[in-house]
């Protein structure tokens, strides 16, 4: 019989013998297979001397695509591992996967100290094992036998790994004499991978667990051509630049303290920056027709077994006991949305509901998982929920969307749209679920807007969409997300009259539009390397008068500009011009207005834009109503 290879475009290719994967790339292109590094086999990842013996739907990958690259990065994981098993003879190995742009492997050293010098010894050592173009190898065993195999070389960590599978056999890739657990595919040989950096180390507790023992995590990169990687090099280099933790150290905005680690301070510049974010905030959500709200910082146990969160959630949150019942500081502002919902009786005639909410929540993530603004303990979400009737869902999820895209914009962002679908803890019936999911899909649709489906990652309440955001240097970030609920208004009961006089329940919307107002923050020094635009700068104007005979008339201009809401500063000190001149470009302010004696006589200033230099000199009343127009437009050339 026939064996039927299907394609991506649906040609069916037939062989009359069982077949390898590589030979099917074959009879499609000498040339592909030659560029092929793994394949799909029914949904399953697989390597190119897999045997098809049955019909299947079949397709190719080369290093042009996601699922090559991350094939090649796994395998430079392995290759980075071998290296360091012939440098430290008594090195463990935990596990090495393929990340966003890289990989890494966690690695018990046994005591010995390993330090970021070292890394260059494992990389020649690696490029020693590339040109001995060792073969990669794929062994299936049983997994008792793959037990007692690393019980012999004391690998306690791939013992445990086994010990928790549920399979009779496993796969071990060996190349030369070095042995590992793992499930593929891989590329074909270590002469493959020639083209890689080590980028970091850093300390990781085995499986995340405080627990256990820290583990020593080295970082890696891998590509294809030399280029791609001197290229992705010169971008890491400016995200080191571009590191909000350093810029919002050096502009004085924000920090950490050891005294409390994912608890972050910000500082009174920093705080003009926040607080002319919400205030943008608030005026679009005004004009959306939203109304604002506040709900308690901490809210009793009952609450949050109604809402779900203790079933699902507790071990991320903070708890305390006051008058013998716990309590828990909350991690979300959802519970305490229904219960102000629930205050009064809805109409369908108030529905929808659009009630938006600043609140600070705390989340108790491991310290390990901490980075300065972007994964914190407490931070500040900018949490809206909407109650309507289920004809109204579309129409809401569409308004939404529209909202994020008109606040993105401002900014210059592009961004990405992801739906989630239902996770494996989900709440819910089918029924429910399948609504939701083609609500959000059948909105999207409608406005055109291309996403991508990702497949059981959705919240445990109902399905959601994710935006994903593209900065100023190509990188990603998630933050807005608009999640859709059956299950909250039924558990907290929440009703309104319908037009028979009957009661009915709401239908709700979670979103977001910043997401975290911290880690927005972070992603915006980042994106405009602390240099923000005149309506976002915490300091506008900075007055630099040439004398002590000019500063008081700095001053005057510096009190007219603050009369009409622009941030001014002066730098009167007796030091050099240039100085404070350079100083304001390093604080990256704007606009820096030179005030000298002829700008004293004429009422004029000089000005000078942090990008396009000297402008000449304005008056006052001009210089005014040019940074006034700015502001308005929330320009980004800046």
């Amino acid at each position: 019989m026939a064996i039927n290879v299907r394609l991506p475009d649906g040609s069916i290719k037939q062989f009359q013998q069982p077949v390898s994967a590589l030979q099917v790339a074959e009879s499609i292109s000498m040339g592909l297979a030659r560029n092929a590094v793994c394949c799909e086999i029914d949904g399953e990842m697989c390597q190119l001397d897999k045997i098809i013996n049955k019909d299947v739907d079949f397709k190719l990958f080369t290093l042009r695509d996601e699922q090559g690259l991350e094939v090649l990065r796994h395998s430079t994981a392995h290759l980075m591992a071998q290296a360091i098993s012939r440098l430290w003879k008594n090195a463990k190995f935990a596990i090495g996967p393929s990340i966003k742009n890289g990989f890494y492997y966690d690695i018990d050293f046994e005591g010995a100290v390993v330090t970021p010098e070292d890394l260059e010894k494992i990389e020649n050592e690696m490029a020693k094992i590339v040109k001995e173009n060792l073969p990669i190898v794929r062994e299936e065993i049983g997994r008792l036998e793959a037990i007692e195999f690393f019980k012999s070389h004391g690998d306690n960590y791939k013992v445990e790994i086994l010990s928790e599978l549920d399979a009779e056999t496993v796969s071990l890739y060996r190349q030369g004499d070095y042995v590992d657990l793992c499930r593929g595919p891989h590329m074909s040989s270590t002469g493959k991978l020639k083209v890689f950096k080590l980028t970091s180390i850093a300390g990781a507790y085995w499986r995340g667990d405080t627990k256990n023992k820290m583990l020593t995590r080295i970082y890696g990169t891998a590509f294809e051509k030399r280029a791609e990687l001197d290229e992705y090099l010169v971008r890491i280099e400016e995200a080191k630049r571009r590191d909000h933790r350093k810029l919002g150290k050096e502009l004085d905005l924000f920090d950490i303290f050891e005294e409390g680690p994912g608890f972050p301070f910000f500082f009174p510049k920093g705080m003009v920056l926040r607080n002319t974010l919400e205030d943008f905030w608030r005026k679009e959500h005004v004009l959306a027709g939203y109304q604002e709200i506040k709900t308690p910082v901490m809210l009793n146990q009952q609450l949050w077994l109604r809402s779900g969160h203790w079933d699902h959630y507790k071990d991320n949150m903070y708890i305390v006991n006051i008058d013998e019942e716990e309590f828990a500081i909350k991690p979300m502002n959802c519970p305490g949305g229904m219960l102000a919902y629930k205050r009064k009786p809805h109409s369908y005639r108030d529905l929808p509901e659009r009630v938006a909410e600043l609140g600070l929540v705390h989340r108790h993530e491991l310290s390990g998982a901490l980075h300065g603004l972007m994964r914190v303990r407490c931070f500040t979400q900018d949490d809206a929920h909407i109650y309507m009737t289920p004809e109204q869902i579309e129409s809401e999820i569409e308004n939404v969307v529209q909202l994020i895209d008109k606040v993105y914009s401002v900014f210059g962002f592009k961004y990405k749209l992801e739906l989630s679908t239902r996770p494996e803890n989900s709440m819910g019936t089918d029924e429910q679920w399948n609504s939701a999911i083609s609500a959000l899909k059948n909105a999207l649709n409608k406005l055109g807007k291309y996403y991508e489906i990702n497949e059981g990652d959705g919240a445990f309440y109902g399905p959601k969409i994710d935006f994903h955001l593209e900065d100023s240097i190509g990188r990603t970030w998630q933050c807005g997300t608009i999640q859709l609920d059956f299950q909250m208004p039924e558990r907290f009961d929440l009703t309104y009259i319908g037009q028979d006089g009957e009661k009915h329940r709401p239908v709700m919307i979670h979103r977001v539009v910043l997401g975290s107002i911290e880690r927005f923050i972070a992603i915006l020094t980042e994106h405009y390397a602390g240099a923000f635009p005149l309506w976002l700068a915490p300091v506008q104007v900075m007055l630099v008068p040439i004398s002590e005979n000019q500063a008081e008339y700095a001053h005057q201009v510096c009190q007219k500009l603050l009369q009409v809401g622009i941030r001014a500063e002066v730098d009167a000190r007796n030091e050099k011009m240039g100085y404070r001149i350079r100083e304001a470009q390093l604080q990256k302010i704007p606009y820096m207005l030179v005030v000298g004696e002829k700008e004293k006589e004429s009422g004029a200033v000089s000005v000078r834009n942090r990008k396009k230099g000297d402008m000449g000199v304005m008056s006052v009343e001009d210089l005014v109503a040019k940074l006034l127009g700015e502001v308005q437009a929330k320009s980004n050339d800046m």
